[in-house]
């Protein structure tokens, strides 16, 4: 049985729209993605210092809420600010990317920007 002509036309554009949507950015590849962000996340102590010094800024400190106390699992409350991690804090610890960070009273807290909890608590 012979394919019609244009059902072999048809087909292959469909394939060549695929293959540039893709090589075009449309569609990411699975070495850019980066791991979504978890509940948890243990860095180690040299990972934990570049994040110090990446993300410590004494202008984003804020006070936190009365009897809040910024311990992994809790989630944090509405009137934290959380700010994503920036593009260099990302690229010294890569683990970090997913995640949004928040400065309270001398701690350096690590979000899920999901469900709002915390995942990783940082102190000099």
């Amino acid at each position: 049985m012979k394919t019609p002509t244009s059902v072999v036309l048809a087909t292959a554009a469909v394939l060549l729209v695929g293959v540039a949507a893709a090589s075009a950015g449309g569609i990411p590849s699975s070495n850019t993605m980066s791991p979504p962000a978890k509940d948890t996340l243990m860095l180690s102590n040299a990972q934990q210092k570049t994040a110090w010094r990446d993300l410590y800024t004494k202008a984003l400190s804020q006070s936190a809420p009365s009897g809040f106390d910024a311990t992994v699992g809790a989630v944090v409350p509405n009137g934290v600010t959380t700010a994503p991690v920036p593009a260099k804090a990302a690229s010294d610890v890569p683990a970090l990317k997913p995640y949004n960070f928040a400065m309270l009273q001398k701690k350096l807290v690590i979000v899920n920007p999901s469900d709002h909890k915390i995942a990783e608590v940082i102190t000099q």
